[in-house]
């Protein structure tokens, strides 16, 4: 009797084991929430990554297919993501700079990659829509259903993909971009950035010409919208660059798809206008590296030299016979003039191998200053911080 006993609590004891060591990292909690960090994120090889001295980068969370980032005043993180159909939420619920729960607020969306936060709802982009998730702050254990505010815009899915932010003004703005590599769409809406008021009315064309953008931010002193533009493909490894812009009021056009980089006539649709009826790039990014979410530092963490420049993800090159970018970029602002870009975090593409282990995304600020970058090769979303 005390042997079947002993073997039967072997049994339970092992079951109960096999349960706990196979817990997935999307086993929720009893408030429906993951852990937003496992020990998946530690096999990367952060030592690859250099920074200048005395920044350091770590893992923040855990996210899959990484892409957009929008912060709550209450310090919900969202993340939307471009290959997938969820959009996630995590927290940082005991302040030591690494979130620790996780949901899914929204699931079934159509390449939902742009998120947007503004009094308490949470705004969502799709290829042909967007969506709000009200109150969402209140609900993150339940979320409401998506409330479509727009579904009017183009259900292409080349460069369908949208990146969204509110302006100082308080209007949506949503990109379209063109819906193939290179073209002369008869529709206005295609190649440029629109804005809506936040229920979903009063769409308009803000600019025109811009290829494909899929991040932008505004001026912390000047108001002015800056923007990345993906440059267009198949005329060669070194041209033309990608591409960023300023636009300082409505109705500019940017060139595509006549001109590029400011000056360089396109080979199909350059004999139709001539590169100086456009607004040139401020700044040449570099052929194919791919520029994506940019924010100007405004935080008091970094050193001084850092206040209002630019930091720019670059998401790496995918044609180009040697790949370039996969980086972080500093440009140099002075009297919202650029001065030249340098590269802030290097080390997610191995140049011997050509190989790459990440590919920033977007980049965000905590308010205590350090910096968030979402990279949806790696699935994790990265915090760096200076201490000198």
């Amino acid at each position: 009797m005390k042997s079947t006993y002993t073997a039967y609590t072997a049994i339970i004891i092992m079951a109960l084991s096999c349960a706990n060591g196979n817990q997935s990292a999307e086993q929720k909690s009893s408030d429906n929430s993951f852990p937003a960090l496992t020990q998946e994120s530690k096999k990367l090889p952060l030592e690859k990554l250099k920074l200048p001295a005395g920044f350091k980068i770590e893992v923040y969370a855990e996210v899959q297919d990484a892409r957009s980032m929008a912060l709550s005043p209450s310090g919900v993180l969202y993340v939307g993501n471009r290959d997938k159909d969820k959009v996630y939420a995590v927290k940082d619920t005991d302040g030591d700079f690494k979130a620790d729960k996780k949901w899914i607020v929204a699931s079934g969306l159509n390449s939902p990659n742009g998120v947007a936060f503004k009094d308490g709802d949470l705004y969502i982009a799709e290829i042909n829509k967007i969506t709000k998730l009200p109150k969402i702050e209140s609900n993150l254990a339940a979320p409401p259903k998506p409330v479509v505010i727009n579904d009017e815009y183009p259900t292409e899915g080349h460069h369908g993909w949208k990146y969204i932010a509110f302006g100082p003004d308080g209007k949506l703005y949503v990109p379209v971009g063109a819906p193939c590599n290179i073209c002369e769409s008869k529709d206005e809406i295609f190649a440029s950035i629109t804005r809506v008021n936040a229920d979903g009315s009063g769409r308009e064309v803000f600019v025109h010409g811009v290829r494909n953008t899929v991040g932008f931010t505004w001026h912390p002193e000047t108001k002015e919208l800056w923007f990345t533009d993906n440059g267009r493909d198949m005329l060669g490894d070194d041209t033309p660059s990608c591409e960023l812009n300023v636009a300082s009021k409505k109705g500019q056009h940017f060139g595509y798809p006549y001109c590029h980089e400011g000056a360089i006539k396109d080979p199909e649709f350059g004999s139709k206008r001539a590169c100086n009826e456009f607004v040139s790039p401020v700044d040449k990014l570099g052929p194919h590296v791919a520029p994506l979410g940019l924010k100007f530092y405004t935080g008091k963490q970094f050193p001084t030299q850092y206040k209002n420049q630019v930091f720019v993800a670059e998401h790496g090159s995918w044609n180009r016979s040697k790949k370039i970018g996969y980086n972080v970029t500093l440009v140099k602002v002075a009297n919202n003039k650029v001065s030249g870009h340098e590269k802030f975090i290097e080390g997610w593409l191995d140049d011997a191998t050509q190989k790459s282990w990440g590919r920033p995304v977007d980049v965000l600020l905590l308010p205590d200053g350090s910096m968030l970058i979402s990279d949806d090769q790696a699935n994790v979303i990265y915090r760096v911080s200076y201490k000198g």
